[in-house]
């Protein structure tokens, strides 16, 4: 039995020669975050630690259309603004700016700067109405910023109690956004109100499961993806979830927050039973009964092996019907995922859902997808030019 897992392991980390991937030339320093636009196909933005913006069209040259010398500092994220993609928001060391790409200038001055955070911002995101900004920084807050109004709207705090590496608005309700940390968490918030909702402790859960995962790596949530408004009608209301142990997890999101509601009124409930003489309780209620289904992808599946620093849903082809995670193992998997929405556990069959492994020269620090038939997977690395490859 140990022989035949082993062969199907090693089956699914054989690594597919894809042809050489395009090199995008613009950084003078490691590249740090990539975007690619929806309104105009071929164009996508990146960004480095060199403190430059650079913009592509990919039915043109390999070299930037357009350089933005933004920052002295390096910048650490990027978005657009959601129906209106000549602006564009950054984030580098503890400030937000906001650019037009259409006042051109050698000298480019933000039309509007935000300084609300206290520690250096590791993401940002703005949600699908560009009403608000979330910037998620390394004193494990998050700020919810106004952007109509220019001001500071809400802090989220008191829910990580470390570096906020990631943040996320969730698409599908108007009111809340999705923060993962250094602390192994997974937090929901409802920013009107300020509060979080712990959805998973991934610190905890490999312990209680018995799933596979890298013992000496703590299960630090580097990165986080939701898909996007108009992949719902196809997929969950999921969240996928990149781990420092080398783990991905897709969690139905819905389900992990009514496990977290039926837990709470279990508890309230036990509270206020009658106890026995020794104190326990006389409840038969198990707080385990509504057990969380979640999509764990590990190095026994052919996963990576180290880190996995970056991930996103495919936008190319069927929307969404890939995961592609990148990793500090200096590899990069195509995840066909939505194969198995509903697993809890994988079985021996399911060996299949590792769609493609591509090795490449450096660790990943971020990546993102376009919706072309070609040149659709934008890569980001410690090196200082972006590569480009082809996933059919």
């Amino acid at each position: 039995m140990a022989a035949m897992e082993d062969d199907k392991a090693s089956s699914s980390n054989s690594t597919q020669i894809l042809p050489k991937p395009r090199r995008l030339k613009g950084h003078t320093d490691s590249t740090s975050c990539c975007i690619a636009s929806r309104d105009r196909p071929g164009v996508i933005v990146t960004s480095g630690e060199d403190g430059r913006v650079c913009w592509f069209d990919m039915r043109c040259k390999d070299f930037s259309e357009l350089l933005m010398d933004v920052s002295t500092e390096p910048v650490s994220s990027l978005c657009f603004k959601p129906g209106n993609e000549d602006m564009i928001y950054v984030s580098s060391g503890k400030e937000i700016k906001c650019f037009d790409v259409r006042l051109a200038n050698r000298e480019w001055k933000p039309l509007e700067s935000y300084n609300y955070n206290k520690e250096e911002i590791n993401q940002i995101a703005c949600n699908s109405k560009s009403s608000f900004l979330a910037a998620a920084d390394d004193g494990g807050e998050v700020k919810i910023i106004d952007i109509r109004h220019q001001c500071l709207y809400k802090t989220l705090r008191a829910g990580h109690t470390s570096i906020c590496s990631s943040v996320q608005f969730l698409p599908w309700h108007s009111w809340e956004v999705i923060s993962g940390g250094l602390d192994s968490t997974l937090l929901m918030w409802d920013f009107s109100k300020g509060r979080p909702n712990k959805v998973a402790d991934f610190g905890l859960i490999d312990v209680s499961s018995g799933m596979a995962g890298q013992c000496l790596n703590p299960a630090f949530i580097h990165a986080i993806a939701v898909p996007e408004v108009d992949m719902l009608d196809k997929l969950d209301k999921v969240c996928a979830v990149a781990r420092g142990d080398g783990v991905v997890n897709v969690i139905n999101i819905e389900s992990e927050m009514n496990a977290v509601k039926s837990k709470s009124s279990s508890n309230l409930r036990k509270r206020s039973q009658p106890r026995s003489k020794d104190g326990r309780s006389t409840s038969n209620v198990d707080p385990d009964k509504n057990g969380k289904k979640r999509l764990h992808l590990d190095y026994s599946l052919g996963g990576h092996t180290a880190a996995v620093s970056a991930l996103a849903f495919s936008m190319f082809g069927e929307r969404g019907k890939f995961i592609i995670s990148g990793g500090n193992d200096k590899l990069v998997k195509v995840w066909n995922w939505s194969s198995y929405p509903d697993a809890g556990l994988l079985s021996d069959s399911n060996n299949a859902i590792l769609h493609l492994n591509i090795n490449v020269t450096h660790k990943v620090n971020h990546l993102c997808t376009t919706p072309a038939d070609t040149d659709n997977l934008i890569l980001c690395d410690t090196s200082k030019v972006v590569k480009v490859y082809s996933i059919t």
